[in-house]
């Protein structure tokens, strides 16, 4: 993490199809599974049943006491990244890349970053354990989203 870049970020190669770990992700419902941070409980009701550019959705959190966020969409490559931010500003970007396994099968190198570079609380975020926390987090999302993916297999 640097102050400069303000972003944290995380990869991990996981043994699936790119296009299948991108649906994934693009799937708002499967957030709440996906989440290692412990704070995301559901995808509010009458959102959509999958992200897009532009495409708002909300989700009911938990850090201490319950709220709701609505995220928009704000970068979109299908099949190789997404990202949202929330009214705050910062984002959740999600960018795929095709790997192989060291035994050479298939497999996607995924990378989720939390970025506060446009965030409206820049110098809060700063000085704030946020950032590490979410660190931390993104270690065990990538860890879920690789241990949903064997289990689907």
């Amino acid at each position: 993490m640097t102050k400069r870049t303000r972003s944290v970020w995380a990869s991990r190669l996981v043994e699936a199809d790119r296009q299948r770990v991108f649906d994934l992700l693009a799937d708002p419902a499967m957030h709440p599974v996906l989440d290692g941070s412990g704070t995301v409980r559901d995808v509010q009701p009458g959102g959509p049943d999958r992200l897009g550019p532009g495409v708002r959705f909300g989700m009911s959190m938990q850090v201490g006491v319950p709220y709701r966020i609505l995220n928009t969409v704000v970068e979109f490559e299908e099949g190789r990244r997404i990202a949202w931010r929330h009214f705050h500003g910062h984002r959740w970007r999600y960018e795929l890349e095709d790997a192989t396994t060291e035994d050479g099968r298939p497999a996607t190198q995924v990378t989720e970053t939390f970025d506060w570079s446009q965030a409206l609380t820049k110098r809060w975020l700063d000085l704030s354990s946020v950032p590490r926390r979410n660190l931390v987090g993104i270690e065990r999302t990538l860890a879920r989203l690789e241990r949903h993916l064997r289990e689907q297999s």
